[in-house]
């Protein structure tokens, strides 16, 4: 007898009749059947996965618990690593208190320079110059700038050095390693083997690389133009124990000439705390499309928290985001044999953090700028050498833009709220049974942690991120399990959140489309009464992590 034929008609009863098929074939004895009966059984077989597929599509992927895990890309203090710590320490112990006050003293006034120098510069740029800034430049010209690019607005020399290990290093390890472990969470199988770092200083990038992936590493190119930094940064890791193969230039040039065509790609390069000091566009869009011509998969910038780093970074996005567009568009065009040489690269590019769209910036041309920050607990050479005052505290806030770009196109994965149903307040209470019945702790402090500014603007986004409100932050779960895919279905946190008696709200930039190819700025307000769970979320969110959505057009984000 062959298997009864299956109506799809209603795919509610479907699903129910599928699973009690399911159940009902794991219950009977194993037995065998004739062959006839094979092709039916095949049949059902296929049909039992194609409803499979259809109910793995609908069910949420997430739970409020698990949501909340992939969510959280923040960390609420970073503690420099005991190795770092003692490196520094070794390398500083014959320098005098006061020389090194004064050491850091003009390192400081140096950086000031630089940023004086970007104030002078156009704060936007049009979007002819930033998509392709040799159009209207003649070949030679265009080749010249080539060759020049590398000039570095800050010459370090060995007092320069000493000092940024001093005072700068700390800071700069903790903001990439905040940046490289969100793309280690975003990515669980990337495993950057071959690295570049360029503009290498004295090694914060190589230290954050072997925390986030350790023993993962197995080469890494450093290009760095100063002697100083370079042997600041050897002194560093020269009693570390089973170190990559670590390669120094002084120029990308110098680089390429001393390694052949079919290994310059990199799985990983990292141009951090640089861009800013080449003081020309087009020079800094030369030097990033070099970057990105190197890079096998990911490429990540990192600037200072300012106004200026923030433009560096939407100005780089946004040229090989075009650039890449327009290279798959004359891939798909092309039909002559040249179009071969096009092929050995993956096509595209798309970001994976912080944005969660690859559409025009939506805080361009407003008052508003993408920045995070990244505390950290200040090391004993910090606290010694940094000029002040007064008492220095025991940790500080380090501001840092930046922009993690992939090879490929933008995965489109379901959006994380999708399938979820949350119960309203008076859902929840309607459920408890008397035996379930507790003190709800949260809901009597709440008017305790009401928050009574009322403008959301950079100094008040600051000043809440330096004072912290830590009393219901809970640390990062050790189990990392649940993710956040790199689909368009999750919107970042800027600034940090404003809780408000029983209600949240979230400055949120998030994708308007499935398929991330547009994004806006909105404000997000999640009420206790309405969404207990996404509330509960909701308050224990910080700047900089993610938030979940919904698909579809969402007309208001009162949740």
């Amino acid at each position: 007898m062959s298997p009864p034929p299956l109506s799809f008609t209603n795919s509610s009863s479907a699903k129910k009749s599928i699973l009690r098929l399911i159940s009902d074939r794991s219950r009977r004895p194993r037995q065998v059947l004739p062959e006839d009966h094979v092709q039916g059984i095949h049949s059902l077989n296929e049909a039992i996965m194609v409803m499979a597929s259809m109910i793995s599509e609908t069910l949420p992927k997430f739970t409020a618990e698990t949501l909340k895990l992939a969510a959280k890309q923040s960390e609420r203090c970073r503690v420099i690593p005991v190795h770092l710590r003692r490196a520094i320490d070794r390398y500083l112990k014959e320098q005098q208190v006061e020389h090194m006050r004064r050491k850091v003293l003009c390192l400081s006034q140096s950086f000031n320079g630089i940023k004086e120098v970007n104030l002078l510069l156009p704060s936007s740029t049009s979007k002819e110059l930033v998509e392709d800034p040799f159009k209207s430049m003649e070949r030679s010209q265009r080749w010249k700038v080539k060759t020049a690019y590398g000039d570095i607005g800050l010459k370090y020399q060995e007092e320069q050095a000493v000092a940024y290990v001093a005072a700068r290093m700390p800071a700069v390890y903790s903001a990439l390693y905040r940046v490289l472990n969100e793309v280690r969470r975003r990515v669980p199988d990337f495993t950057p083997a071959k690295v570049l770092d360029f503009g290498a200083g004295t090694g914060s990038a190589l230290w954050a690389i072997m925390e986030v992936w350790p023993g993962s590493l197995e080469h890494i190119n450093l290009v760095e133009p100063s002697q100083s930094m370079q042997r600041a940064g050897q002194s560093l890791v020269k009693d570390i124990e089973k170190m990559p193969i670590i390669q120094s230039y002084d120029s990308i040039q110098s680089l390429t000439k001393h390694i052949n065509k079919s290994g310059r790609q990199h799985d990983l390069v990292i141009a951090s705390y640089v861009l800013g000091e080449i003081s020309s566009l087009k020079d800094r869009i030369t030097l990033v499309r070099q970057l990105w011509d190197l890079t096998d998969d990911i490429l990540v910038l990192v600037e200072p928290g300012t106004p200026q780093g923030s433009n560096i970074i939407s100005q780089m996005r946004s040229h090989i985001l075009w650039m890449e567009k327009r290279r798959s568009r004359k891939l798909q065009n092309a039909a002559n044999k040249a179009s071969k040489d096009l092929m050995t690269l993956k096509t595209g590019s798309f970001v994976v953090a912080p944005c969660p769209h690859d559409g025009p910036c939506p805080l361009q041309n407003t008052d508003k700028y993408c920045h995070f920050v990244q505390r950290l607990e200040r090391t004993p050479s910090q606290r010694s050498f940094k000029p002040s005052k007064g008492p220095l505290r025991g940790f500080e806030d380090e501001k840092f833009c930046y922009v993690a770009l992939r090879r490929g196109t933008r995965p489109r994965e379901p959006w994380p709220l999708d399938g979820m149903k949350f119960d309203t307040l008076k859902e929840v209470q309607a459920k408890r049974t008397p035996e379930d019945l507790e003190i709800d702790m949260e809901s009597q402090f709440d008017a305790e942690d009401d928050i009574t500014a009322t403008k959301n603007d950079d100094d008040n986004a600051d000043e809440e991120a330096e004072d912290g409100d830590g009393g219901d932050y809970e640390d990062d779960e050790k189990d990392e399990s649940p993710r956040a895919d790199l689909g368009s279905g999750w919107g970042r946190i800027i600034y940090m959140p404003f809780r408000r008696g029983k209600r949240v709200e979230m400055d949120v930039c998030r994708a308007t489309n499935e398929e991330g190819t547009q994004g806006s700025f909105d404000r997000v307000v999640v009420t206790q009464s309405k969404n207990p769970d996404l509330h509960h979320q909701a308050r224990r969110s910080l700047w900089g992590d993610l938030w979940p959505l919904r698909s579809g057009k969402v007309s208001k984000f009162h949740l």
